[in-house]
């Protein structure tokens, strides 16, 4: 059970682009600054590490709402990597009423971004300031947010195979925000 009291949440700048049904992109962008409330935050690259490397199950959600699941880890539904840009995934979209409403958002353009929530571990964060850098976190899920977000630059492609390959349907530019608790 996720205790929604110590779990954090936030938007990060990221591109997302849908093929066929499954939807890729960065959940989190390294160095992006995010206003959260009276402090800034950015995220440090490698944050991300010992989190991918306990390999737990990490949830793909809408919203941060648990009952509204996409995809997981632990099924191989959901691919989690950190490269050099920040937290890149691929999830492959279920055939439900969620999985159904988020492709089609993506392919008018109506999505809000990614986010993802976390938990700080003792010295996951480095504070200089009114400014916070999240060194180290313990990763929960990661969500597809519908409606507002807090880093700048998110991107998304939403794209269906047609006879010549992948196509693309849509493009969507989104600004991501600190979603706060739910």
């Amino acid at each position: 059970m996720i205790d929604a009291a110590t779990l954090e949440k936030r938007a990060g700048a990221l591109e997302v682009r849908s093929k066929g049904r499954t939807l890729e992109g960065y959940a989190a962008l390294f160095g992006a600054e995010a206003r959260i409330g009276s402090f800034s935050e950015t995220i440090r690259a490698g944050a991300f590490t010992k989190s991918l490397e306990r390999r737990g199950d990490v949830l793909a959600l809408v919203d941060h709402d648990p009952s509204r699941v996409l995809a997981r880890t632990r099924s191989g539904t959901l691919r989690l990597a950190e490269d050099t840009r920040g937290l890149a995934f691929a999830l492959d979209v279920p055939d439900t009423q969620a999985g159904r409403d988020v492709l089609a958002l993506a392919e008018r353009g109506d999505l809000g971004g990614m986010s993802f929530g976390f938990r700080v571990p003792a010295g996951g964060d480095v504070w200089s300031g009114e400014a916070r850098e999240l060194v180290a976190v313990d990763l929960v899920e990661i969500s597809v947010v519908q409606a507002f977000a807090a880093y700048d630059g998110t991107i998304v492609n939403a794209r269906a195979r047609g006879s010549g390959g992948v196509m693309p349907l849509a493009l969507a530019r989104f600004r991501l925000a600190a979603v706060g608790v739910c």
